[in-house]
């Protein structure tokens, strides 16, 4: 299977895309921590998900509100998918902590602690459209994020949460 890669430029910086199969299977700010190896990929600005998505960033980086209809294809471990599924269902200007859902995944009398459940949250491949910037420490503080605090600080104050 051929990976293409196609890169964006956003008020926060440049971002860069992956997808295969019509889905997105990737999303980062270029640099960021965890950010893969892209020099196998094919670069392209004509694969249709990708004009889709330079769309939809546009608007998202205007302050429009909006939910995206993207297939996304995500790997990871059977906890990095559960963690990743609970982030796709935080809703735009809302958030909830790394404790809330390390408790939401334990089951059975396990436990899981807040920086199992942040592990996963950094290793998030789709950001902004998994939004692993909503996840916040207990105590309303920034915490984490693989792009920086700064991007973090800017998409939440985007999306209207207000940050002390």
């Amino acid at each position: 299977m051929s990976i293409y890669t196609c890169r964006f430029e956003t008020s926060i910086g440049n971002m860069r895309a992956a997808a295969e199969n019509d889905a997105i299977t990737g999303l980062w700010f270029e640099g960021q921590k965890y950010y893969p190896d892209t020099s196998k990929w094919i670069e392209t600005k004509e694969y249709d998900v990708f004009k889709t998505l330079k769309i939809w960033l546009d608007e998202y980086f205007a302050g429009r509100k909006k939910t995206h209809n993207f297939t996304l294809s995500l790997a990871g471990t059977p906890f990095q998918m559960r963690v990743w599924n609970i982030l796709a269902d935080i809703s735009y200007g809302h958030t909830t902590a790394y404790g809330k859902i390390a408790k939401e995944l334990a089951h059975n009398g396990a436990r899981v602690s807040s920086q199992a459940v942040g592990g996963a949250v950094g290793h998030n491949p789709i950001s902004i459209l998994i939004p692993c910037h909503r996840v916040i420490g207990a105590d309303g503080t920034l915490t984490g994020y693989a792009g920086g605090l700064d991007k973090k600080r800017f998409l939440l104050e985007l999306e209207g949460v207000e940050i002390d």
